[in-house]
């Protein structure tokens, strides 16, 4: 096989391959096979018909036309590695020239990744929050304690917006009830919007008893379809929340007084905020290097990923969304070669023991057993997937390591201590403790 490749713009190429008949040999031979095991002819066993006597009946051509087929993606697939060509998207075939017996000659056009040159990460400097704490923050994690510790009572009075109120619900669409729509002895905090839009302002003002209608999107209508919901409060209860002294911080943790449980909070959150200052440091250098750097995508594939989105939304015609669309699509696509060209210069490996690990935060972020999870990516064929996103973390740990990351008070922060907490799913904010 002789093959040349021709760049026609910085993300798609012309392979010109020209193939001598007899390294198709084995593609015939594979072609005779299957059509001899599809034809029945007479005094002759399915799958035993000769080769001439499928010439003669079938047509040689038909043959050949199976057999070109099948030896297209080999060709191309070694023209490609024999270039070190990465190719991406459905590629385009043209057959130039075929002599029966002598040679077959194609050109197939293609979409690649584009090549792209990573800077200096030495040179650059990252500019992120300060580790500040205030005593909002902290009295905010001491109400959430508190509201843990708290009891309900039942009250007869009308529903108020922090309430926790039992109800039942019905969803009808068109007068018609919904299958599946209906959900009795529902417990519901008012003013969490949790569950249906529109359900906390319908509920406050009613009492145990009372009954409303209000008309809400339910799920699977497409954009502004609406159904009606009925909701009636069944009982309606208010939480009492423990004092706030050193009885509640002995109850509510290992300290003996509110003062020493509001330091741990405020250490807590602080360690939170350090963390999350990586994930803040490594978003920035990402889109530092997105919006600085030259990366050209292939506009096939962009309009084909936009024309797609659309589709599924049903919004073909709107031209305000699809420039919109756009833009997060050229975007999205220069972060993916931007990603991959820093995993390929990294040239990081993913060991077993951090593709497990990342898989069982990943499940517990889904609320499933890791062995579940592990079964769901395997059947919708994500496994590569996962190794691709634990590959692209290590790589974006690697550069963070290099870069220079600031405080805005010009405090530089160490990304390397928070490595080993961070390097297994760099790609998540799990930071947020």
């Amino acid at each position: 096989m002789k093959s040349s490749v021709e760049n026609l713009s910085p993300t798609r190429v012309r392979f010109d391959i020209s193939v001598e008949f007899n390294e198709m040999s084995s593609h015939v031979a594979d072609a005779y096979k299957k059509v001899a095991a599809q034809v029945n002819i007479p005094g002759f066993r399915k799958g035993k018909v000769p080769a001439a006597m499928i010439d003669q009946r079938v047509g040689r051509g038909t043959v050949i036309d199976e057999a070109i087929n099948a030896a297209l993606p080999d060709f191309y697939t070694q023209a490609a590695r024999e270039h070190k060509i990465s190719v991406i998207g459905r590629p385009e075939v043209d057959i130039k020239e075929f002599v029966d017996n002598e040679k077959l000659s194609f050109t197939i056009e293609v979409d690649v990744r584009p090549e792209i040159k990573l800077p200096d990460f030495s040179k650059i400097e990252i500019t992120v929050d300060d580790v500040t704490v205030t005593t909002e923050e902290v009295n905010e994690q001491v109400d959430a304690l508190r509201a843990r510790f708290g009891t309900l009572h039942v009250v007869e009075r009308a529903v108020k917006t922090g309430d926790f109120i039992n109800i039942d619900l019905v969803a009808k669409v068109n007068g018609e009830e919904v299958e599946g729509g209906t959900a009795n002895d529902i417990s519901y905090e008012v003013g969490s919007n949790s569950m249906v839009d529109g359900l906390d302002e319908a509920v406050v003002g009613l009492s145990a008893g009372d009954s409303k209608i209000f008309d809400t999107s339910l799920l699977g209508m497409q954009e502004g379809e609406q159904g009606s919901v009925t909701v009636t409060v069944k009982s309606v209860k208010e939480r009492e929340l423990p004092a706030l002294d050193d009885a509640f911080a002995k109850l509510a943790s290992e300290f003996d007084t509110l003062d020493e449980l509001k330091a741990d909070l405020n250490v807590r959150l602080e360690r939170v905020k350090a963390m999350e200052q990586g994930a803040q440091a490594r978003d920035k250098l990402v889109d530092k290097l997105v919006n600085e750097l030259e990366i050209p995508v292939p506009e096939k594939l962009v309009e084909e990923e936009i024309h797609a989105h659309l589709e599924r939304e049903g919004r073909l015609e709107d031209a305000e969304h699809r420039a919109e669309v756009e833009r997060d699509t050229r975007q999205m696509f220069k972060q993916d070669f931007l990603l991959d060209e820093v995993v390929k210069t990294e040239a990081v490996d993913v060991s077993e023991m951090e593709l497990t690990e990342y898989l069982m935060r990943s499940a517990s972020r889904y609320g499933m057993a890791p062995q579940d999870f592990a079964n769901r990516l395997a059947q919708t064929g994500n496994i590569n997937q996962m190794v691709a996103e634990v590959a692209r973390a290590k790589a974006l740990a690697n550069i963070l390591n290099r870069i220079s990351v600031v405080t805005e008070s010009g405090k530089k922060v160490d990304l390397e201590a928070l490595a080993p907490k961070r390097m297994a799913d760099v790609q998540t904010d799990e930071s947020a403790e």
